[in-house]
């Protein structure tokens, strides 16, 4: 049978599976335009700092918030392709009992994937040039984004987003043409029927690849062996939530992966407490579902990203919070904290009054830049970080504001030309109590600063302190207070209400209201969002793409005796036991990835401290599992009903 042959089969075949053919469009469409869209901004804020290192850094922030829309994306586009290919294993099973040879069919599915994908990509870049500003805007109305931040338009991340998509779709459409080419012909028809073998070798090396990766990452980044702790993006305990969301995706793609050989047992697992009451129908089911492997994976997948997502980053959020929270409350001893209302810092006048408080003494504190931090003559190392480091300038008595747990030194002598560095930064440049080291300021004046302390520095300061005297006239935007310490006497009254600024009860400071738990939920919202609302969309397309494939299904059914109401309670229990197994996946993964987050957490932040225990963001992971049922329910529901009224139209049609 030559090429030219199969031309009109797949003319026909685009006829009649319109609806597999436009979801792999929508599917790769939405996948450019988000990668598109965050490349674009992640490309404009390359040349951009964050003025205030207590604040997300923006270009940390779009660059996971792009790497995260890569993943669902890419996952998602590969897994609708492969899907869109497995759905027509009938007809490609009838092309190989008629002569097809394997590479024959390979062509013609690759020549529709391309084609179909070309086009989406195109698409996908003019929606991405529209999108890309509506997500700076909102990055600047939250406060991520300095003012005036704008998309710079290149045509680099067009052609990226473009060119990674369509990969992935001929990689995904290829995989599974040549599953279905290599069917012999006499077994073509036979095969069309059931799923075979779904955990395929490729497939089970890259699922065990990526728990390996998940188990590797999570040992170095719990131990730090020599070297990493060179690394200030890798050392530093302010990371650890960027890294720790590293290590969720991992074990989100190791389950994913391991999805076929899971799902069947959990449909099993699922169905036995409903099966006696739900008779014929909940048979049907549960039936479909194991017979059909590919296709359970493929729908449940987008349902299991949206979930396990959810639970992952937003439990690892929330547990971050909680172990800075016990952090800095441990390590504070100062009575009461004064924060700004309405702002990231605190006026003069409010810095005026406080200090003016009888017996009351205050220490504020801001965020400031270093220029390299390098080892005097005093060091015997000669060792220097380099680059912009981060630093708490320090404006009181450091010592009788905090407890930190001290190595060498003392914080008491924190104040002149002097500066206290954390152990884990002292260990990485070798330095001890007594080198000189020096730094450049702001505006280019080189300072010596003597090492008087090594302490353990909370995730509320930085790794560096220095007496906020070191920085005063030395800055081209002077930064005001973004926090005020009151130490009071005991027994001394708490502070009567300040005008613009919250005075909170140390014992009571952190949580919700603080103001870098603000900042970390407008970071969570940001890399989750996008890829978030893209896998909701795409639950929405891969059910319909599932219903418009099975006409043929509701017709048998319908010939066999059962009615629509029948067909329809059929759909909808098998969108519930997809939502129910995809949500069983979603609380394996993120419990995994909790008890992840706690052993980083115990090992890297609460050392010495109370450990938290471990729980789940159930409110989180109920609305993310309703939300996906419901879109489920909806997507499948009404499609079918659609597909049934018009048979039966069709058939009052031809009685006439």
């Amino acid at each position: 049978m030559g090429i030219s042959l199969l031309l009109p089969v797949a003319a026909a075949t685009l006829r009649k599976r319109w609806l597999g053919f436009a979801g792999s469009f929508v599917a790769l469409t939405l996948g450019v335009a988000l990668i598109a869209a965050t490349g674009l901004l992640v490309s404009t804020s390359a040349g951009l700092q964050n003025d205030d290192p207590s604040a997300p850094s923006l270009k940390k922030l779009l660059t996971f918030m792009a790497g995260m829309s890569g993943f669902v994306s890419v996952f998602v586009v590969a897994s609708t392709f492969a899907f869109a290919v497995a759905g027509r294993r009938r007809e490609t099973a009838l092309l190989r009992a008629v002569g097809a040879t394997p590479r024959q069919v390979r062509l013609l599915v690759l020549g529709e994937a391309v084609v179909v994908s070309l086009a989406a990509s195109v698409c996908g870049a003019l929606l991405g040039l529209a999108v890309a500003p509506l997500f700076a805007r909102w990055l600047v109305s939250r406060g991520a984004a300095p003012e005036g931040f704008t998309v710079e338009i290149s045509a680099g991340p067009l052609l990226v987003a473009a060119a990674v998509e369509v990969a992935v779709a001929v990689v995904g459409a290829y995989a599974a043409a040549r599953r279905a080419g290599r069917v012999r012909p006499v077994e073509a028809l036979g095969d069309a029927a059931v799923d075979g073998k779904v955990m395929t070798l490729g497939r089970w090396l890259w699922a065990v690849g990526y728990l390996l990766v998940f188990a590797t990452v999570l040992v170095l980044f719990t131990t730090m062996p020599p070297g990493m702790d060179q690394d200030p993006q890798l050392r530093d305990p302010q990371n650890m939530p960027v890294w720790s969301l590293l290590i969720d995706v991992m074990a989100i793609m190791a389950v994913a992966l391991f999805a076929p050989l899971l799902v069947p047992a959990l449909v099993r697992l699922l169905t036995l407490p409903v099966l006696p009451a739900s008779g014929a129908v909940g048979l049907l089911a549960r039936q479909n579902a194991l017979a059909a492997v590919r296709r359970t994976v493929s729908t449940a997948t987008p349902m299991f990203l949206v979930i396990g997502l959810t639970g992952t980053v937003v439990g690892s959020t929330l547990t971050f919070g909680d172990a800075r929270t016990v952090q800095s409350r441990e390590a504070l001893r100062a009575s009461y904290v004064v924060e700004p209302i309405g702002g990231s810092t605190l006026t003069p006048d409010t810095v005026e009054r406080l200090r003016a408080l009888p017996g009351v003494g205050t220490t504020t504190v801001r965020t400031t830049w270093l220029n390299g931090l390098d080892g005097g003559s005093g060091s015997g190392s000669g060792a220097a970080a380099s680059g912009t480091i981060a630093a708490t300038a320090v404006d009181g008595d450091a010592a009788a504001t905090w407890k930190l747990p001290t190595e060498a030194g003392s914080l008491d002598a924190l104040r002149g030309s002097s500066v206290a560095v954390s152990r884990s930064l002292a260990e990485a440049n070798g330095w001890q109590v007594g080198d000189r080291l020096t730094t450049t300021l702001d505006d280019g004046t080189s300072v010596t600063l003597a090492v008087v302390a090594l302490v353990k520095t909370p995730l509320s300061l930085a790794e560096v302190l220095l007496p906020y005297a070191v920085v005063a006239g030395h800055l081209n935007d002077e930064p005001r207070p973004t926090a005020a310490f009151l130490t009071a006497p005991a027994g001394l009254p708490a502070p009567a209400a300040v005008p613009g600024a919250e005075v909170t009860a140390a014992a009571a400071w952190g949580g919700d209201d603080d103001p870098r738990s603000r900042s970390d939920w407008i970071a969570m919202i940001a890399i989750l969002g996008p890829a978030l609302l893209y896998a909701l969309i795409a639950i929405v397309n891969t059910m319909m793409m599932s219903t418009g494939d099975r006409l043929r299904d509701f017709s048998t059914l319908r010939l066999t005796g059962g009615n629509d109401r029948q067909v329809l309670s059929m759909v909808g229990v098998e969108a519930l036991l997809t939502a129910a197994t995809a949500t069983a996946l979603a609380l394996l993964v993120t419990t995994g990835t909790q008890a992840a987050t706690l052993l980083l957490i115990g090992n890297r932040i609460l050392e010495s401290g109370p450990s938290l225990p471990l729980s789940l963001p159930w409110t989180a992971i109920g609305a993310a599992a309703v939300a996906g049922l419901g879109l489920a329910l909806v997507s499948s529901l009404v499609p079918a009903r659609i597909a049934l009224r018009a048979r039966a139209l069709d058939l009052a049609a031809a009685r006439q």
